[in-house]
């Protein structure tokens, strides 16, 4: 393992000396050529990401610890042969050298097609069609998004049709997150969809947008997904986002369901409120922000679920740095600040304190399966807190990561797991041609 992790780190020193090509980046000239050449019609996408992260206490110590390389390829081209036409394609190629075959599909995909979509919007008004493959996110990700923290990153087979203008735009949508298979080609799986419409109203009163909502979740594969039975829950949400004197901006949630969860009928919540605010610390622009979210969890003994079903979001730094965690019977307090050293460098420190919605409920991971549980309720309700600090440097096209995370447990962690107290550490690199 200690040469493994020598090589990497050579192998992240390499990457970091290719900003020594300075301003010139070669590639970027080549695909601004291209851009010009086709008279605006073609466009290159290219992605070279470089990771190494070590875990320790993995799953509070039920799974083995980690040290991976992870790499992620992709290239692409979007071709716009008419402004109302637009065709997309992008390969991935996922891997975890040091993992091998036995990795999961979470961190490892061989090369596989990640985009593939048409669209069509005659007007920047109007209506407006698109289907295919592609990564998709919807308002800030809580509901439908693209985790991009993961090495393979979520996409969906999808269709749309819509309706814009300048103060709204309308939307119909099917989506289906796609099964990753890391040594075969991904094939749509359409039993777990998500369907219904997705509406933004923007500024419509003093700069206050509105984001409103209605999905319908269905998994079909009965003693799949979801265990007995099946699953279609459904999803009515509003989010409500803006200014707010004094420099500060503010961000609220809420989302209903209905339906049922396997056998039994579905009545959960959840909700969420931020508020953020740019100061200076010195010269330097520092930006501080705090949230709470919660989402409910079913309580034992009753004759229905009210455990909320998260969807298909983005988990990413909702819970934590260390992704812990999924939007699940959970109780979230959050803090973030990010201050600005100067144009290239950030220092980020995150704190997050968790706490069961019901003590009978599981913990649940980011992905949404079960962590750990006392049905009883008698191991309480603190999961815990952690603490995270990472710095980002963009130089050009590059961009270089740092971070460090540890997870404090509390009461329920202690009990129900082997108590181990998490810890991440990464650093990585990221080219990308804008």
């Amino acid at each position: 393992m200690k040469q493994n992790a020598s090589l990497a780190w050579a192998l992240l020193l390499a990457c970091a000396s290719l900003p020594a090509l300075g301003q010139s980046d070669p590639a970027q000239k080549g695909a601004n050529a291209l851009h010009r050449a086709s008279r605006q019609q073609l466009t290159l996408q290219f992605e070279e990401r470089t990771r190494w992260e070590e875990q320790y206490g993995v799953k509070f110590g039920k799974s083995v610890n980690q040290q991976d390389m992870l790499s992620r390829l992709r290239i692409g081209m979007q071709y716009r042969p008419a402004p109302w036409l637009t065709f997309s394609a992008l390969g991935q190629d996922a891997r975890a050298p040091f993992y091998g075959k036995t990795a999961p599909n979470s961190v490892r995909d061989t090369l596989d097609l990640q985009e593939s979509w048409l669209s069509l919007a005659p007007k920047k008004t109007g209506p407006n069609f698109s289907f295919g493959r592609r990564m998709l996110n919807y308002g800030e990700t809580r509901v439908i998004g693209t985790p991009q923290w993961s090495n393979t990153s979520r996409t969906y087979d999808f269709g749309r049709i819509g309706y814009s203008s300048k103060k709204m735009a309308l939307e119909g949508l099917m989506v289906s997150p796609v099964i990753v298979q890391p040594d075969a080609f991904n094939t749509p799986e359409l039993g777990n969809r998500i369907w219904g419409t997705y509406d933004t109203f923007s500024k419509v009163w003093r700069g206050t947008s509105v984001d409103a909502y209605a999905l319908r979740h269905s998994q079909n594969k009965i003693g799949g997904w979801t265990g007995k039975g099946t699953l279609g829950t459904n999803s009515f949400g509003a989010r409500v986002y803006g200014p707010l004197p004094a420099h500060f901006t503010y961000s609220l949630e809420g989302i209903g369901q209905t339906g049922h969860m396997g056998k039994s009928d579905q009545r959960a919540y959840a909700w969420f409120a931020g508020a953020a605010r740019p100061v200076k610390l010195g010269t330097m622009p520092l930006n501080l922000s705090l949230e709470y979210k919660e989402a409910s969890g079913s309580h034992s003994g009753s004759d229905h679920s009210t455990t909320y079903d998260q969807l298909a979001p983005a988990n990413h730094d909702k819970f934590g740095h260390m992704d812990l965690f999924g939007w699940r019977n959970l109780k979230t307090l959050k803090t973030l600040e990010t201050l600005n050293l100067n144009k290239s460098v950030a220092f980020n420190l995150m704190y997050t304190n968790e706490n069961l919605f019901s003590a009978s409920d599981a913990l649940y991971n980011s992905s949404g399966s079960q962590l750990a549980i006392s049905s009883k309720g008698t191991a309480g309700t603190h999961v815990g807190q952690e603490l995270d600090s990472f710095v980002t440097y963009a130089h050009g096209n590059h961009t270089f990561y740092a971070g460090f995370g540890h997870f404090f447990k509390g009461d329920f962690v202690e009990k129900t797991t082997p108590g181990i107290n998490p810890r991440y550490f990464y650093i990585a690199q990221q080219y990308v041609i804008k």
